[in-house]
């Protein structure tokens, strides 16, 4: 199936989905956002990455875009990747040219190019796979927009000032492919998950929005009934004093 133009989300939340459920329901169900140090440092990151040269930039037998607009409508995605390189096929007569559907053309230039996104993250790699699955959907987005297939991206983290390449394998599209299918099931139901206090909450910035542990998913209907309740019950009580 395909999803409409209006029905895509955004891809950086299937990596606060798998962050936490909770953290990405507030966000993007409850529209609620709030910084900290560690969320304004990402956002210079990406500033800097977006705005430190121009859009197209050609180093030799790498092309270098910034800021390219990506959606998938197979899986209903969309986004902006901070870079995608387009990486010369065969520029040495020693290796054997890839097959046309793992390259593309490029406007202006000759030969055939492979695409290899990179996502930039402000702090180190993270025990969990959430920040390779926001790269591996932008790699379906490339795909999709291409018609070809995306084998590798990397993530480049500013802690350590390192790339961590990301092969997208099988059981990777499979976990994004995934996480975009729960994410839309949170969205349309529109409640949000409870969430149990653990140690990464005290690295999220919503952390005095959530209050884990304290929060409990209710319908609008429960909370009515559950108001009403306890007024009838108020009003049923004596008055202190009178006994």
């Amino acid at each position: 199936m395909a999803y409409d133009e209006v029905d895509l989300l955004p891809i950086s939340a299937l990596q606060h989905l798998l962050f936490c459920e909770r953290q990405a329901a507030l966000i993007h169900v409850e529209k609620q956002w709030k910084d900290n140090h560690l969320t304004l440092e990402g956002a210079h990151l990406h500033r800097k990455v977006d705005s430190s040269a121009q859009r197209r930039e050609v180093r030799g037998d790498v092309v270098i875009v910034r800021g390219l607009a990506l959606r998938c409508l197979a899986h209903g995605l969309v986004g902006r990747a901070d870079v995608v390189e387009f990486h010369r096929v065969c520029p040495g007569a020693s290796q054997t040219p890839l097959p046309a559907e793992e390259s593309t053309a490029l406007p202006g230039l000759g030969g055939r190019w492979t695409p290899f996104p990179v996502e930039y993250k402000r702090g180190k790699p993270k025990s969990g796979r959430c920040d390779e699955v926001q790269l591996c959907a932008q790699a379906l987005c490339l795909e999709e927009r291409l018609s070809l297939v995306v084998h590798e991206g990397a993530l480049f983290y500013g802690r350590n000032q390192r790339r961590s390449t990301v092969r997208f394998d099988e059981a990777l599209r499979k976990a994004t492919i995934g996480a975009a299918q729960r994410f839309r099931q949170i969205i349309r139901g529109a409640v949000t998950p409870t969430a149990e206090r653990t140690a990464k909450c005290e690295r999220c910035s919503l952390l005095d929005l959530c209050l884990p542990g304290l929060a409990r998913a209710q319908s609008a209907e429960s909370y009515l009934r559950n108001a009403i309740s306890d007024a009838k019950a108020s009003e049923e009580e004596p008055p202190c004093g009178n006994t």
